[in-house]
């Protein structure tokens, strides 16, 4: 059952794998790293800035501290001068107190001055590596494109796309129908005339009747072409005097027409 289970698993997992590939578009998953590279990037400058703010601030505390400090010493040397060595000495532990708070801003400050040296550092080989990115990506992008551009002009021209594909499947159907339909029809006329299948319109003859009517129809043909030859034949005579008189009343009656007439007055 286990290894049923596994295989099962694993021809899950090729068939995820390759869906997952025939949708992936490269141009989508370049955009996608570059704007997490940007977002990165944005979190190192926020960093920056951040520990630029914390130094800023503490050299504003150390330049308090060192005032107060300044405040105190002056205060101690008044007093000394005064006779008042009391508060000369008080004035002297509260400056030396300041004094080591001084000391540990100052710590804090170059901690913080070094982090932000890093950071900034960091920053600008991240923006450059970014920068890079991005004119990759563009390139690899445009690349891409025309190449799938070619491959489709080429899928077009050689008919191996899936779209050219179905026009030539659609093609061949349609020629492979209209052969059908010619044969059939050449086949139902050969029939037909060989009295195979009966004409139910009655129009159609059987051999017999065409050949009856084709000796017929010559019959005729020969009787009326023997009936034309006779008449010549025996009348040669009459049909040239009537040629010759037929030419003299015809010229009788153009003289007729060309003589004027004069009607009695």
């Amino acid at each position: 059952m286990s290894g049923v289970m596994k295989r099962m698993g694993m021809i899950f997992r090729a068939k995820a794998n390759k869906a997952l590939d025939r949708a992936e578009d490269p141009r989508e998953t370049l955009d996608y790293s570059y704007q997490k590279q940007l977002e990165l990037l944005q979190k190192v400058r926020r960093g920056v800035a951040d520990v630029a703010t914390s130094r800023k601030r503490l050299e504003l505390q150390l330049g308090q501290l060192q005032g107060q400090s300044s405040k105190l010493e002056d205060q101690g040397r008044k007093a000394l001068a005064l006779g008042r060595e009391d508060l000369a000495r008080e004035a002297l532990s509260r400056r030396a107190a300041l004094q080591q708070q001084v000391s540990d801003l100052e710590a804090q400050h170059q901690t913080l001055q070094g982090e932000e040296e890093k950071l900034t550092l960091a920053a600008q080989r991240l923006q450059a590596k970014v920068d890079a990115f991005r004119t990759k990506k563009e390139t690899i992008k445009a690349t891409y494109t025309a190449a799938q551009a070619q491959t489709r002009i080429g899928e077009a021209f050689s008919g191996i796309s899936e779209e050219m594909g179905d026009v030539g499947l659609a093609i061949q159907r349609a020629e492979d129908k209209t052969a059908q339909l010619q044969a059939r029809a050449g086949a139902i006329d050969e029939l037909l005339a060989s009295g195979a299948l009966d004409d139910q319109s009655g129009t159609a003859k059987d051999d017999i009747a065409a050949e009856l009517d084709r000796i017929s129809g010559g019959s005729d043909v020969e009787l009326e072409l023997q009936r034309m030859k006779a008449e010549l034949a025996g009348g040669s005579g009459n049909g040239q005097q009537a040629i010759e008189g037929g030419q003299n009343g015809a010229d009788a009656q153009q003289q007729s027409q060309d003589t004027p007439r004069f009607d009695k007055q």
